[in-house]
Formats: structure tokens, C-alpha cells, sequence
């Protein structure tokens, strides 16, 4: 539901259920939380969460945030294991987020998990937030609404210089007043700091009465910013291929014969919704060799071809 004009939404009930409209329609909607402005789509819908990823111009499918009006709806998506329940009722609502196994009918995009057996979920403390998120009533996902690389956004203004006409609408919530992004702790095992944020190291460890342990691999992601071995499917992929051999099984992009096609369009965003449920679907069909048609190398076709790229390396 994109449009080429920016809406600039009040925080009252009408702007907060026009927002909570277009998130059903599947649109791109810019919310203050108490950490920054985020950028909210219905995190159930592929297209919705690829369409994040092309206003952001962000450059790899890192796992997103999934937002929650409340801290009782969060067992919906995840197991909450005992430490993770320690430090949701010493921090939600607030600038906490979790990472916790997903449950396997959680329903959410496999483009917010990347993949990844695990979400991040978080409860955020500020009204205009818990309003978009309880009349919308479903799981948000939400990044930074922010270009990808530049700053992070506290104000209404902000987004809108960054992402204007890009995205379907801003609520205007005023200034976000702690500024920096949530903390991240992944509670999937032995609790583990991901992300410094708005939560001090140190009130999590005196809630925990241990010390986290720190993310000894920040390139291999587990949160958002972080995994490249979760993207492969089980089959050897062969890149940029004009055609697929007897043996292959031939993943599409445009106008090609294909036996599964990200998108006979050739439209990116589409694409980019379609990929990791393709590759799944590579899986089921017992794929042991696949050819993948050659993906433009422009907007989302950047993120594309990261992860390609990474389901293609080599494998010990």
C-alpha cells in the first residue's frame, strides 16, 4: 500500500487505527517507541516485511524485531524460558528485547527470523506504541525507520526526511525520549548480550544475578544485525544460471521456465518475500542440486543476492 505521499498521522484514536489500517492492508507505518521512531509492517506478511527492507535500502535480510501491545501476548510467538520470564517482568514494558525459540506455529515470516529458528520480541513503553500495536492487535514487525546506515530516527521529522514517499504513513508521537535502541539479550540458552541499548548491562545481570555472556561471533546473526549457514538449503545452488541442467532443479527469477519462481514478473519486492519459503520448499521437494536464475543487482536485489551468496558457500 506504499504511496508516493507520506501521511502524517495524529497520535490520537483516529490517527492510531488509520495506522492500524494500513498495517492490515499491508503498508509500511513509522510509530514512536520510547527507543526511536520505528518502522512497523504486519510481521505475518512476506510482502509487508520485504517492503521494509526496500524503503530501508536495507542491504541483507538480518532478523527483525517483532513488537507486541503486551507482555502476555509474547507467548503467542515464543517459548519463554525461565530466565527470559525473570527479565520480562523486571523490563516490559520497555527498552528490552528478547530472543527466544519461536514456536512452530507462530505464523511469522520467515523473512523477520531470517530464517532462524529463533524471534526477537520485544514490549514497548511508550502510549502511542502500545495504542498502533493494541488496535492493529497483531505481531509489528519493526526496525529502525531510518535509510539503511544513517541515523536513527527520534522525531516524526526525521523519518520523514529519510523516508518520505517511500513509506505509507508517519504517527507523530513527538520525541522519543531514550533515543538509543533497545538492548538485546538472547535467552534461547545461557543468556547472551547481542546488542548494548537502552537497558544497562548491569540492572539485566542484577535481575539475573549472573553476568551475560557476550556474543562471541557478531558476524554470525542471531538478532537483528547478525547468520549465514541458516539461509542454505540442503541442496548445492549454482548461481547466476541460465538454465538448469538435467540433474538441477531450476529456482526462476522472470520470464523463465522455471519449476519454482521467486518472481516470473520480475518484480524485487515480491522476490524478496518469496525466497526463504522457496528455498524451504527446495528442501521438502529433496533438491539436490539447484540452479538459481541471475538476480539484478539493484535494490532489494542487493539483499538477494547476499543470501544466495551465503546459501551458496561452500559447507564443511
Amino acid at each position: 500500500m506504499k504511496s508516493s505521499k507520506t501521511k502524517i498521522l495524529g497520535s490520537d484514536d483516529i490517527g492510531t487505527a488509520v495506522a492500524a489500517g494500513i498495517l492490515r492492508d499491508g503498508g509500511l507505518v513509522s510509530f514512536p517507541t520510547e527507543t526511536v521512531y520505528g518502522l512497523g509492517a504486519d510481521a505475518r506478511n512476506d510482502t509487508a516485511v520485504a517492503g521494509i527492507y526496500a524503503a530501508k535500502g536495507r542491504p541483507s535480510f538480518n532478523p527483525l524485531i517483532v513488537h507486541l501491545a503486551d507482555a502476555e501476548k509474547v507467548t503467542d510467538y515464543v517459548e519463554m524460558t525461565p530466565p527470559a520470564q525473570k527479565l520480562a517482568a523486571a523490563f516490559w514494558p520497555g527498552a528490552l528485547t528478547l530472543v527466544l525459540p519461536i514456536k512452530p506455529d507462530a505464523g511469522v515470516s520467515k523473512l523477520v527470523t531470517a530464517g532462524l529458528n529463533s524471534l526477537a520480541v520485544r514490549v514497548p513503553d511508550h502510549p502511542v506504541a502500545h495504542a498502533v500495536l493494541a488496535a492493529f492487535g497483531g505481531p509489528v514487525a519493526a526496525p529502525s525507520a531510518n535509510p539503511s546506515g544513517r541515523i536513527s530516527p527520534t522525531q516524526a521529522g526525521h523519518v520523514v526526511s529519510g523516508l518520505g514517499g517511500r513509506i505509507d504513513a508517519v504517527v507523530d508521537g513527538g520525541d522519543c525520549n531514550v533515543g538509543v535502541e533497545s538492548t538485546i539479550v538472547s535467552c534461547v540458552d545461557q543468556p547472551v548480550l547481542l546488542r548494548a541499548g537502552g537497558i544497562p548491562v548491569t540492572a539485566i545481570e542484577a535481575c539475573l544475578g549472573l553476568p551475560l555472556r557476550r556474543d562471541e561471533n557478531p558476524d554470525a546473526p542471531s538478532a537483528p544485525g547478525q547468520i549465514a549457514s541458516h539461509y542454505a538449503p540442503q541442496g548445492k545452488m549454482r548461481l547466476n544460471a541460465s538454465y538448469a541442467a538435467p540433474h538441477e532443479t531450476w529456482l526462476g527469477f522472470g520470464a523463465v521456465d522455471a519449476v519454482l519462481n521467486l518472481s516470473p514478473a520480475g518484480d524485487l519486492t515480491i522476490a524478496a518475500a518469496n525466497l526463504f519459503g522457496m528455498l524451504h520448499e527446495l528442501d521438502a521437494m529433496g533438491a539436490k542440486h539447484i540452479a538459481v536464475s541471475p538476480i539484478p543487482h539493484h535494490g532489494l536485489g542487493h539483499a538477494i543476492n547476499d543470501r544466495l551468496r551465503r546459501a551458496a558457500a561452500p559447507r564443511d
